[in-house]
C-alpha cells in the first residue's frame, strides 16, 4: 500500500486533506494554527487504490527543545516512513518565505514530492499562484480545494507512477462478530446442541489487537506509548494536553500484532470550554469506542480521582477490556500502602467488574511494561472466552438448587435456560418465566457465579434476561 505523508506550514489544510483522502472525520480541524502536534496515520482511500496517509505538524523554523521544534522532530520522523510527499501550501496566502525554506528542505529528502495548492477555489486564484508555485521547484502545482474536493482526479493521476503493483484492501476489525436478532435468540432456546464457538469468527492473527491508552491529562500517556515502540513516536513534555488528536503506531510484541493508540487527556465536562479540546475529547471517546483493549494510566501520586473513575465506568459500559497501568511507581515511597488504597478503590468504585488488574509502573524508566502487556494479553484471552452451552445448563441447575430466585405472587420463577450469545464482552442469555420479576441481587448472584466457575475475573460481562416462551422447556 502507497504511504503519503502530509506536510506544510501551520493552517494551510493539512489536517482537511488528511480527512479527505481517509474519508473520516479523524483529524481534529480549526482555524487554529498548531492544532496538529504529533504526527497521525490512517488508512484512505483515493478512487480504487488504497492509501495509507500520514498528517504531520505544522512545519516551523525552530530547532530548540521548544514545543515547535519538537512538532518539528516528529515530522522528521514520519517523513522516514512515506513513500511520497504532499507538501501543501495555501494559495489565498501565496508562497511565503517559509514556504520556501521548507520547500529547499524537502527536496533533500530524496523523496518523491508532489506540490499541492490548497483553497484554490476560483480561476483567479489558481492564476495568481502558479507562478510562484512554480519557483519552488517542485514541478506542476496541483490545484486543489481539500475542503470540497477538488482536485483529486489531478492528485490520482500525480500518484500514478508510485502505486503498488497489487494494493490490498484492509478492512477494520469487526468489533461486534455477530449481532442477534430476537428471532435468532428465539431459536436459541433449549438447543443444548448449539454450539456458540462455531457461531462467531475466530480471532484473525493477521489482524490488530488495539490497545487505546487514555487517562487525565499529565498522568503519562504519551510516555508510555513512547516506552512501548521504543522510540519517540508522540511529544512529551511537562505541558498539560500536549496530545489533541488520536495518534496510533502498529506494533508487535511477542510476535502478536498490536495498533496502540495515544488519546488526549479527559477532564471533568465542565472545565472542557475550549472547541479544540472538545474535539479532542470526541476523537478520545471514539478511540475508546473501536478499541479492543484500554489503559487507564493513572498518576500514582494523585490516586484515583472522580475523572479517574468516570473514564474507567465509560470503558466498562462500552464493553471493553480495561487494564489499569499506575504510573510514576517510581516516585512512590510507602509502595505497599498506596497498593492496598487502590484495591479498596477500585473495589467500591467499579464494584461492576471484579479483580480488575492494576500494573504499578513507570513509563519513563520502562519499568513493569513486560508485566503491563501479560496483564493485557490474559484480559483479552479472558474476553474472547467462550463457554459450553451444556455445561453453562449444568451450571444453571445448580446455581438454582442452592439458591432460587425469589418467588413472584406466591409462584416460582423458573430458570429455564441459559447460552453464551457473544463475546468481546462475554455475553449471556437466560430464559425465565417473568424477567421482569427477577430482582438486580439475584441477578448479580448468577454474574458473580459466572466469573468466578468460569475464570471470567478482571473483564465486563453482560446478562440478558428473556421471557421463555415454552413453559415446558427443560
Amino acid at each position: 500500500m502507497l504511504t503519503v505523508a502530509i506536510v506544510g506550514r501551520p493552517n494551510v489544510g493539512k489536517s482537511t486533506l488528511f480527512n479527505r483522502l481517509t474519508r473520516r472525520t479523524i483529524a481534529i480541524v480549526d482555524d487554529t494554527p498548531g492544532v496538529t502536534r504529533d504526527w497521525r496515520e490512517a488508512e484512505g482511500q483515493l478512487m480504487d487504490q488504497p492509501l495509507r496517509v500520514i498528517d504531520t505538524a505544522g512545519l516551523e523554523e525552530k530547532f530548540d527543545n521548544s514545543l515547535e521544534a519538537r512538532m518539528r522532530r516528529q515530522t522528521d520522523q514520519a517523513l522516514k516512513h512515506a513513500d511520497v510527499i504532499l507538501f501543501v501550501i495555501d494559495a489565498r496566502a501565496g508562497v511565503t518565505t517559509l514556504d520556501q525554506h521548507f520547500a529547499s528542505w524537502l527536496r533533500k529528502q530524496k523523496k518523491p514530492i508532489l506540490l499541492i495548492a490548497n483553497k484554490v477555489e476560483s480561476d483567479k486564484q489558481e492564476m495568481d499562484i502558479q507562478g510562484d508555485a512554480y519557483a519552488l521547484g517542485l514541478g506542476d502545482p496541483i490545484m486543489f480545494s481539500a475542503s470540497h474536493g477538488i482536485g483529486l482526479d489531478h492528485l490520482y493521476m500525480c500518484l500514478q507512477p508510485y502505486y503498488p503493483a497489487a494494493a490490498v484492501d484492509e478492512d477494520e476489525d469487526d468489533l461486534e462478530p455477530k449481532f442477534w436478532s430476537a428471532e435468532e435468540l428465539e431459536a436459541i432456546e433449549g438447543n443444548e446442541d448449539f454450539d456458540f464457538s462455531k457461531a462467531l469468527p475466530q480471532d484473525d492473527p493477521e489482524k490488530p489487537v488495539r490497545i487505546a491508552i487514555v487517562g487525565r491529562p499529565n498522568a503519562g500517556k504519551s510516555t508510555l506509548m513512547n516506552a512501548l515502540l521504543e522510540e519517540d513516536r508522540v511529544i512529551v513534555g511537562p505541558e498539560a494536553g500536549l496530545t489533541r488528536d488520536a495518534i496510533a503506531a502498529n506494533w508487535t510484541y511477542e510476535g502478536k500484532k498490536f495498533r496502540l493508540v495515544d488519546t488526549a487527556g479527559l477532564r471533568e465536562k465542565a472545565r472542557v470550554d475550549d472547541k479544540l479540546e472538545k474535539m479532542a475529547v470526541e476523537d478520545t471517546m471514539r478511540a475508546i469506542r473501536l478499541s479492543q483493549i484500554v489503559i487507564l494510566v493513572l498518576d500514582a501520586t494523585l490516586l484515583m480521582e472522580k475523572q479517574d473513575q468516570q473514564i474507567a465506568d465509560h470503558v466498562i459500559t462500552e464493553g471493553r477490556v480495561l487494564i489499569i497501568a499506575v504510573n510514576k511507581w517510581d516516585l512512590v515511597e510507602n509502595k505497599t500502602e498506596l497498593i492496598e488504597k487502590f484495591k479498596t478503590q477500585l473495589g467500591e468504585s467499579l464494584a461492576q467488574v471484579r479483580n480488575l488488574p492494576f500494573i504499578p509502573l513507570s513509563a519513563l524508566r520502562g519499568q513493569n511494561l513486560d508485566r503491563l502487556m501479560a496483564a493485557c494479553l490474559q484480559s483479552y484471552d479472558i474476553w474472547n472466552q467462550r463457554v459450553n452451552t451444556g455445561k453453562l445448563n449444568r451450571w444453571l441447575e445448580s446455581k438454582v438448587s442452592h439458591y432460587p430466585p425469589p418467588l413472584n405472587g406466591g409462584r416460582p420463577n423458573r430458570m429455564r435456560y441459559i447460552t453464551q450469545i457473544n463475546v468481546r464482552p462475554p455475553t449471556f442469555a437466560v430464559w425465565l418465566s417473568k424477567p421482569e420479576a427477577l430482582p438486580d441481587t439475584y441477578k448479580r448472584y448468577l454474574m458473580n457465579g459466572l466469573r468466578e466457575d468460569y475464570g471470567l475475573d478482571g473483564v465486563p460481562i453482560r446478562l440478558l434476561l428473556r421471557k421463555s416462551k415454552n413453559p415446558y422447556a427443560r
